[in-house]
């Protein structure tokens, strides 16, 4: 008897395993698949067209669904034929881009390998309806809004824009039981207090002010915690919860008013890795959460790893500190100080270089965090224009504080050749120079 038991609970775990992918399988599966080849902040409409066109080819059925107020195509692409209706949408943020490649590479997936027994059960479990890029006409330019000037993502009640009109009718007509909205959040949100970058934050969105609570959120809380526990194999540290205030304006909380709970999911930054690394953390997190509801295992997850996420918070992190530097006084021509000058990237697209700003330049110590930090109670400081102030451009010149300047030289660079120069975000000369801090 006890083998015949050993025997079923064997067959019954190759079972659960055929179904079942770990997150290093996933994330070697994208690794090894994904048909997405460009950053996606450098993704536009004819790059997604491109993207679908590989997908037709596969059999994945795309359909024009409607069209921007620019006159741009608004697509929707499916996957599968089971009973539980799930929608996801992305990029209604022109500059919010990184699930809208995470999704291609998702479908072009999942159609190639419909012979996989995980992949089939998702087939056989629910029909997916994704729309990549809600709002063409800013992702043509790299802009939050559409070319009304408006955010989408406010228009939930008015529908002044055809981009939300179109998305309220594609959720009416069709009354999905499941919403993914996705979006990108500022890479410098942090997970709580702590200097780590908030990479992926959750939310669970509920339907009104006092956060009413249905099955259908339940079910998102424990999808939710098995994403956690898969980001957290990369990601350690790194996952928030995003701010859980009601906006009644917002699409995210008028679907869940609406009745398709919403799983909000928002990509930040993390340091050192590249936009193509957020995509597969985005693939790995969504993959995970189909899989589990179509399994039914999301039922064996607790809800604790989502309740006990850290929240969301900003204000603490910066890209770049240089502490304790003397600040050359753009009137008097004096160093003064010790001051920590921050700077910060401006958000562009991967193939334009991305100006950098001065946030502040404060009596030391400022509490703020920097990605990068730098010793430089050693030198003399000045912005090369000698606007060592908030708002100018990060352009700084350092100088050793034993040597001797004549700041008030009409060709300061070229008369008194700095030790080291910050420009554009990295040292143009003499990296090293100013010591790096590490924590």
């Amino acid at each position: 008897m006890r083998q015949i038991i050993l025997v079923l609970f064997a067959l019954l775990v190759q079972t659960m395993n055929a179904f079942t992918q770990t997150p290093q399988q996933l994330a070697e599966i994208w690794d090894k698949s994904h048909i997405t080849n460009k950053f996606p902040s450098d993704v536009r409409l004819a790059d997604l067209k491109v993207y679908l066109e590989q997908l037709k080819k596969l059999g994945v059925p795309v359909t024009e669904v409607g069209r921007s107020f620019g006159n741009r195509e608004i697509y929707q692409a499916d996957f599968g034929h089971g009973p539980l209706k799930v929608f996801l949408w992305s990029q209604m943020h022109g500059n919010e881009p990184t699930a809208t490649s995470a999704v291609v590479d998702m479908l072009a997936y999942f159609q190639s390998h419909r012979d996989k027994d995980w992949v089939k059960k998702i087939d056989e479990a629910m029909t997916i309806r994704v729309v990549p890029m809600l709002n063409p006409d800013g992702a043509e330019v790299y802009v939050r809004r559409n070319m009304q000037d408006i955010d989408i993502n406010r228009d939930a009640i008015d529908l002044i824009t055809p981009e939300a009109r179109l998305l309220k009718k594609l959720r009416d007509d069709w009354s999905p039981a499941i919403g993914f909205n996705l979006h990108n959040q500022g890479v410098l949100t942090t997970a709580g207090k702590s200097p780590n970058q908030a990479t992926i934050s959750l939310l669970i969105v509920y339907g009104d002010a006092a956060k009413t609570t249905n099955p259908g959120h339940e079910r998102n809380m424990r999808a939710a915690s098995a994403m956690i526990r898969a980001l957290q194999q990369f990601i350690p540290g790194h996952i928030a919860q995003y701010s859980d205030e009601y906006t009644s304006t917002a699409f995210g909380d008028n679907f869940s008013a609406w009745g398709t709970p919403t799983i909000l999911i928002e990509t930040g930054g993390l340091y050192g890795k590249d936009e193509m690394y957020l995509v597969k953390l985005n693939f790995v997190a969504i993959v995970t959460a189909l899989n589990a509801i179509a399994t039914g295992s999301e039922a064996n997850e607790s809800t604790t790893p989502y309740l006990s996420l850290p929240e969301n918070s900003s204000g603490g992190l910066i890209h770049f500190v240089f502490r304790r530097a003397n600040v050359i006084d753009p009137l008097t021509s004096t160093p003064s100080g010790p001051f920590d000058i921050t700077a910060e990237i401006e958000r562009q697209r991967a193939s334009l270089t991305a100006p950098v700003f001065i946030r502040g330049v404060t009596p030391q110590p400022t509490s703020i965090r920097g990605l990068e930090e730098y010793d430089a109670s050693a030198f003399n400081a000045v912005q090369r224009f000698g606007r060592t102030k908030a708002g100018e451009l990060a352009e700084l010149l350092f100088y050793k504080k034993e040597r001797v300047v004549d700041w008030k030289a009409a060709d300061l660079q070229k008369q008194f050749p700095p030790d080291a120069i910050f420009s554009l975000g990295k040292w143009s000369k003499g990296e090293g120079v100013v010591p790096r801090i590490k924590y």
